[in-house]
């Protein structure tokens, strides 16, 4: 209650929460405010400026740049989500194995996450995806998979020190299971921390998808997606006389990793408040 309260009256994840928040609901109701078709040609129209009839005007193919910026949000989101939720999911479990057994065990957990960890995140994204057929569903899986090292190092510094605690100790002592112990005292004991770091990985998480998107990797045409939609309008000349084509979305894309950047500071500190007074 103490950590919620905090959180409410922190102007960033007030802030935070309402840019989600908006941004979801957008995407949630597209078909009624996207006002057309965001796959719908019409060359006839081409990169007319925004107006009453296209409020963020219409790109190279005389797409309507509101209806695929509100459609590109679903992709966004899903993207965000589901990559982190799959990378929760992994990290969870392996940094939980990692910490509470430790030997063995957590010498091969860490020593796949430091392989993982060796390669820059999007030089690996690339190869991965490059790899296989790009498709939504396999950057839902890559980005999942790339992020499940990182989370898996932090669950596992936090279950190294709640498993020497004393009632921890004293649960062992009595005979208790160790999945007993993991799951319902343990584990609870590391969730916050790692709810922080999924809020923040959303947003690396979009940006992740925005830029093998731009580079023709990620969701593919004519599915509208906020990197894609930079890279059709990345050509110098329609930058000049219409920079909306990829203002637009740019604009989008820093909205929305802003947002979840400023609700996980304000989740770290109302989780923590010590964290506030030592930066």
């Amino acid at each position: 209650m103490n950590a919620w309260r905090r959180l409410r009256s922190d102007p960033r994840g007030v802030v935070g929460a309402a840019l989600i928040l908006a941004i979801a609901g957008a995407a949630l109701v597209a078909p009624l405010i996207a006002r057309g078709d965001p796959i719908a040609q019409d060359l006839g129209i081409r990169l007319q400026a925004p107006s009453a009839a296209h409020w963020l005007g219409t790109d190279g193919a005389g797409r309507d740049v509101w209806a695929r910026l509100i459609y590109g949000a679903r992709v966004s989101l899903a993207v965000g989500f589901i990559s982190q939720g799959i990378a929760v999911t992994l990290g969870l479990t392996f940094g939980l194995l990692a910490g509470f057994y430790g030997r063995w065990v957590d010498e091969i957990i860490m020593r796949l996450a430091d392989v993982t960890l060796a390669f820059p995140t999007l030089l690996l994204l690339i190869a991965m995806v490059a790899a296989l057929s790009p498709s939504l569903v396999v950057v839902f899986a890559t980005i999942g998979l790339v992020g499940w090292a990182g989370m898996a190092r932090l669950v596992r510094g936090q279950v190294l020190v709640v498993r020497e605690l004393e009632f921890v100790q004293a649960i062992r002592a009595l005979g208790a299971r160790d999945r007993l112990i993991i799951v319902r005292h343990v584990l609870p004991n590391v969730v916050a921390p790692v709810i922080i770091a999924a809020t923040l990985g959303i947003a690396g998480a979009i940006m992740a998808e925005a830029a093998l998107s731009f580079l023709g990797l990620g969701v593919q045409p004519p599915t509208p997606s906020w990197g894609s939609m930079i890279a059709d309008g990345r050509d110098l000349a329609q930058l000049r006389h219409a920079p909306w084509t990829s203002v637009a979305p740019g604009l989008a894309i820093g909205a929305a990793v802003m947002a979840f950047n400023l609700l996980g500071d304000a989740l770290r500190d109302a989780f923590d408040p010590r964290s506030r007074r030592t930066r």
